[in-house]
């Protein structure tokens, strides 16, 4: 059963395999022809800034464009898994992208700007550019290199101090990066590109650097690690639990597996089967239950049931139900007054749910079944190779009301009858078109089959075969009665 907190949603569908194929074909035709900008601005003179300025520019764009061909490709092969359901979730909850701030959203040129030290006169040409991301005026003009420290964080000082040292006296060229406070406050974080210019003696005559505003593209990289590692925590948590959920489960659940016979002996011996389906992914483990027991007065207690929610919690909520359901059962308290026992049970849980559940009671010596039901579905009684639902008698949902009561019929048994008992999560099955199959309908045209059966076990072979698939939405629990002779 689903959680009742739960609302239908449409699941966000992946782009087209053909439109990110052409948005790849794009953008490499794109690098090309800006790579052959690039060629072209390194065959000019090396002592034109401007040619230097647009060199660099389209080493970034280069570098952009790389970057964008593999990202493209890896949605081009499809997110993982967890990554889909988590941008599923995101999506559902409405939050959607962050809109781009105005820098973030401005242009390439306006986060990239160009700077040029003369060792010879002294002089400082910064482009409006990198005043700007800088935070400085014009009339405060720009830093010298002496000065340039002073803006920096004092842990990133020294690798300034470094590389500025490495280009000057090596002629080694600048690849760094740094943070820097503004005057208006804020912080920034620079990428700086840059080399030595060498006069005709060979002596280094300046400095010239392309400086690159990297704050947005590291806070995403920030982010982005940031939400990886609590994807991995949440998958760790999600594993852990449902390896919990899962040995809950089978701790709770009865022991056998197979066939079982009650009683042991005597007329109306019940040949009984039970199986539990999980769901078509295999990853939900929800709170459904199956039970059958000979009562110490020679009846025997039938029982399918499920709570909505899935994980350790649901689990839990279920082995405390089937617990009190059996003890109840065993005290000789009636179908109908167990049900309202449960309900009060559930709504007096510190972990309040939902459920629904049947609850029969079969009495071997005159092969009649007294059972009530809390919003489940009703018992398929299949005879002569036919089948049809039981009468269903009233019941609300288990926990969804205070103080009411719940009815209680009775149906006669024959020979040979067959039935079954299963939760709804056989009804939520992909029919293949977009839609929902019935499972009460699908179950019923098991008819045929289960009049050729011999066992409670084939029966339930069948229903495993015909709702075993992957197109199972939700996990379920069919139990099974063969009436003897």
């Amino acid at each position: 059963m689903p959680s009742h907190l739960s609302a239908d949603r449409p699941a966000p569908q992946p782009p087209e395999r053909d439109a990110v194929d052409a948005l790849i074909n794009r953008t490499r035709r794109l690098r090309g022809d800006v790579d052959a900008v690039r060629r072209d601005a390194v065959a000019v003179d090396e002592d034109d800034p401007q040619l230097r300025w647009q060199r660099a520019l389209c080493d970034l764009a280069v570098h952009h464009l790389d970057d964008l061909g593999a990202h493209l490709g890896q949605l081009r092969e499809g997110l993982p898994p967890e990554a889909a359901e988590q941008l599923a979730a995101e999506l559902s909850l409405g939050t959607g992208p962050v809109p781009l701030s105005e820098e973030r959203a401005g242009s390439l040129i306006g986060r990239v700007g160009s700077a040029e030290w003369d060792l010879l006169t002294d002089k400082v040409s910064w482009s409006e550019e990198l005043l700007q991301i800088f935070g400085r005026t014009a009339e405060a003009g720009p830093l010298s290199l002496d000065d340039l420290p002073t803006v920096l964080f004092p842990e990133d000082q020294p690798l300034l101090t470094a590389l500025v040292t490495d280009c000057l006296v090596d002629g080694k060229p600048i690849d760094g990066e740094f943070r820097i406070h503004r005057p208006d406050g804020e912080t920034r974080t620079l990428h700086m590109m840059g080399e030595p210019v060498l006069d005709t003696d060979g002596c280094t005559a300046s400095m010239w650097a392309v400086l690159r505003d990297v704050s947005e593209l590291r806070r995403s990289q920030q982010t982005v690690r940031r939400t990886h590692d609590s994807l991995r925590r949440q998958q760790h948590i999600d594993r852990t639990e449902r390896r919990i959920a899962v040995e809950l489960q089978e701790a709770v659940l009865p022991p056998w597996r197979g066939s079982l016979r009650l009683p042991d002996q005597g007329p109306g011996v019940l040949d009984i089967a039970a199986h539990y389906l999980p769901s078509g992914s295999g990853e939900l483990i929800g709170g459904g239950w199956y039970d059958a027991m000979e009562l110490p007065d020679g009846r025997t207690l039938l029982t399918v049931g499920d709570l909505t929610g899935h994980g350790i919690q649901a689990t839990s909520a279920m082995a405390m139900i089937l617990g009190a359901l059996r003890g109840m059962a065993m005290a000789g308290i009636d179908p109908g007054a167990l049900m309202g026992h449960l309900n009060q049970l559930l709504e007096t849980s510190v972990q309040p749910a939902l459920g629904s559940a049947v609850c029969c009671r079969f009495d071997p010596a005159t092969r009649t079944l007294d059972w009530a039901q809390a919003g489940h579905p009703a018992p398929l009684l299949f005879r002569d190779g036919t089948g049809c639902p039981l009468p269903q008698p009233d019941g609300v949902l288990l926990g969804a009301a205070s103080g009411v009561a719940y009815e209680q019929d009775e149906a006669a048994l024959l020979p040979g009858d067959v039935l079954v008992l299963h939760t709804d999560g056989l009804a939520r099955t992909d029919d293949g078109r977009g839609g929902l199959r019935q499972g009460t309908e699908a179950m019923l045209g098991l008819a045929p089959r289960f009049a050729v059966a011999r066992t409670a076990q084939e029966c339930v072979r069948a229903v495993a075969e015909e709702f075993g698939g992957a197109s199972r939405l939700d996990d379920a629990c069919v139990l099974i009665a063969r009436i003897g002779a």
